[in-house]
């Protein structure tokens, strides 16, 4: 049988921009945009600041590498990565595929650092976007909950592959060289949990995004991966999920099984990529539907905040205890701290929405809230359900008057074309670090993406004038 790698390999390598579905194209377009704002708002953060530091000091001064960008520092193509993709973290505008994985974090700034080198076009960069979208989300969809029981993060896990795809596709690697370098990023692949639980601060997608170019770096070598390193006895699953096989200790559905072939089944027809969903605000992704759903609950029946008597949220079971049952640091159907899901539910009730800026700090309070919003918080309930989907939340409210209103969220709240993602960015604007008409050329360039002769015009846009 031919290996999955190989398989992943010679989809990749013979993938065009004509065979991208016109809404496929459009995602890439939109994710593109998502991470440079992200990028735009953390690169004034400490963490995003710390980051260029630390590439800067290490790495200045290189005859052929990548931008950093806002600052405009000329480091590696690892370390640009790297920084970029910090900075991107730190914003807190992030994309997310199934609750663990952010994949906009990974993807974009691994296929910036190489379309620099290689003056890749808008349509060669689209076409690269969305197929390390596509294959970083097929490799992790089912397991994610069963890696993460194992105590690794499936952000950076996965997040490696997605990068070094999108690089690889951009700097043309032939089937061998592909399939070298996935086979790469399962030796490169890390990420894990419990320094975060244990008190310090995790090493997450700017780690993997910079080993991702050195996979990349080492496939164009002739350095040979090896065949079956994803299904194989001693492979990628046995080591991160536990086993070949399929069998899952956890999943988002209840199923107990996965099929290893699934991963490659149909693919470019089937666009697994169109489910990735825009996190909007700078907090936990599992709390952004409870903003939108509630909001529109209490505009749609004009329910005042002093006449809410209490709420409850029937919620998938997964979301309630984050990164995973196994080990939850957070138990969302007990907690009614600031930051809580309790917490975003009365955030909304009160005020209808919630803020776009603010540091990505998903446990805490804002130094502006209403007075009201703790007091609400602690009326509050939150159902764990397993058979609810994953960011489609049932809000209930009950009002003083003894009615009760319900609504139920989709789980594609946040799924939306470009344009609806160029509207509501528009929210960062007051704190963006460069000018707004600088920022609408950004906009248009992403719009316009496959018409620009070469992708790196968005670096050029994206430095401090």
């Amino acid at each position: 049988m031919t290996s999955l790698s190989r398989q992943l390999a010679r989809w990749i390598t013979g993938l065009k921009y004509e065979d991208l579905p016109l809404e496929v194209i459009d995602r890439a377009k939109g994710v593109t945009l998502h991470c440079l704002s992200s990028i735009l708002i953390g690169s004034q953060t400490k963490p995003g600041r710390d980051a260029v530091k630390l590439m800067t000091d290490e790495e200045e001064g290189v005859k052929r590498g990548a931008t950093i960008l806002v600052s405009g520092q000329k480091v590696t193509k690892g370390g640009a990565a790297f920084a970029n993709s910090e900075m991107a973290f730190a914003g807190g505008k992030w994309d997310t595929f199934r609750m663990l994985m952010h994949p906009g974090t990974s993807v974009p700034p691994a296929a910036l650092a190489a379309a620099e080198e290689a003056g890749a076009s808008g349509k060669e960069f689209i076409t690269a976007v969305a197929a390390g979208y596509e294959v970083m989300e097929r490799l992790a969809a089912e397991f994610i909950p069963t890696l993460a029981a194992r105590g690794f993060h499936a952000s950076p896990i996965f997040g490696i592959f997605g990068g070094a795809i999108a690089a690889a596709k951009i700097f043309k690697l032939d089937e061998d060289q592909m399939n070298s370098t996935i086979a790469l990023c399962a030796s490169l692949a890390s990420g894990n949990v419990e320094g975060a639980r244990s008190g310090g601060k995790a090493l997450r997608e700017g780690a993997a995004v910079r080993n991702s170019m050195l996979a990349v770096a080492l496939a164009r070598q002739g350095h040979v991966g090896g065949e079956t390193v994803l299904e194989g006895d001693a492979g990628f699953y046995h080591a991160y999920v536990g086993n070949n096989q399929g069998k899952l200790t956890y999943s988002f559905t209840g199923d107990t099984h996965a099929s290893l072939a699934k991963i490659t089944a149909n693919l470019g027809k089937d666009w697994i990529f169109l489910e990735t969903l825009y996190r909007i605000y700078s907090i936990s992704g599992y709390n952004i539907a409870h903003v939108d759903v509630t909001a529109k609950l209490c505009k749609d029946n004009d329910i005042r905040p002093e006449n809410i008597d209490r709420i409850e949220a029937v919620v998938n079971w997964l979301e309630t205890q984050y990164p995973s049952p196994a080990f939850a640091v957070r138990r969302e159907d007990t907690n009614r701290q600031p930051g809580s899901t309790a917490y975003h539910l009365a955030y909304a009730a009160i005020t209808r929405g919630f803020p776009m800026l603010g540091d990505w700090a998903p446990q805490s309070s804002r130094a502006d809230d209403p007075p009201q919003v703790m007091e609400l918080t602690n009326r509050v309930t939150i159902i764990p359900s397993p058979t609810m989907t994953l960011f489609g939340p049932r809000i209930t409210i009950f009002t003083k008057d003894g009615k009760s209103h319900t609504l139920q969220g989709t789980g594609r709240e946040f799924i939306w074309d470009f344009e609806e993602e160029a509207r509501r960015i528009r929210g960062i604007d007051p704190g963006l670090p460069i000018p707004i008409p600088q920022y609408e050329a950004v906009i248009e360039t992403c719009r316009t993406l496959d018409r620009q002769p070469r992708a790196d015009a968005l670096v050029k846009l994206m430095l401090k004038q």
